[in-house]
C-alpha cells in the first residue's frame, strides 16, 4: 500500500501535469469534466480536468482542476517530497521545477542529505527534492 498525492488546480491542471510528465517522464492520462457521462450543463462543455494520472517509474501522481464555479486554494498546505538517487540528478529536477517558480531553500548539502532543496513551482505546487541520506 502507498500514499499518492492528489493535487488540485484552478484551471491549469493539464498544463501542470504535462510539465510534470516532462520532468519525471511516464505516461499521462487526462479526463475532462466534459467526458463525464450524462454531465450536467455546467460540466458538459468544460475544458477543465476532472482527473489526471501520471504513471512514472518513481510512482504516480494524480490531480484535477476544481469543478467549474468552485473556488479553491491549490496546494495551500501540501508539499510533494521527491527523492533522486544522487545529488546531480536531484539538482537537475529541482532546477527544472523552479523555472518560473519560487525557491524557498536553495538546493545544497545538508546535515541530513547530500542534497536538498525546497520551492514552489509556477503552478503553486510546493516541492522538497532530496537525496536519501542520514536521518
Amino acid at each position: 500500500m502507498s500514499f499518492t498525492p492528489y493535487l488540485h488546480f484552478q484551471g491549469n491542471c493539464a498544463e501542470a501535469m504535462a510539465f510534470y510528465a516532462e520532468v519525471f517522464g511516464g505516461k499521462l492520462t487526462i479526463r475532462r469534466y466534459s467526458e463525464m457521462p450524462d454531465a450536467p450543463p455546467e460540466l458538459a462543455k468544460s475544458p477543465l480536468v476532472m482527473n489526471a494520472l501520471l504513471m512514472a517509474s518513481m510512482g504516480m501522481m494524480m490531480a484535477s482542476d476544481y469543478p467549474p464555479g468552485t473556488e479553491g486554494a491549490p496546494q495551500a498546505s501540501v508539499t510533494v517530497s521527491h527523492f533522486e538517487p544522487d545529488a546531480p540528478a536531484a539538482k537537475a529536477v529541482f532546477d527544472r521545477l523552479m523555472q518560473g517558480g519560487e525557491e524557498i531553500m536553495a538546493f545544497a548539502p545538508t546535515f541530513w542529505s547530500p542534497g536538498f532543496g525546497m520551492g514552489k513551482d509556477r503552478f503553486g505546487t510546493h516541492w522538497m527534492i532530496s537525496v536519501p541520506g542520514a536521518m
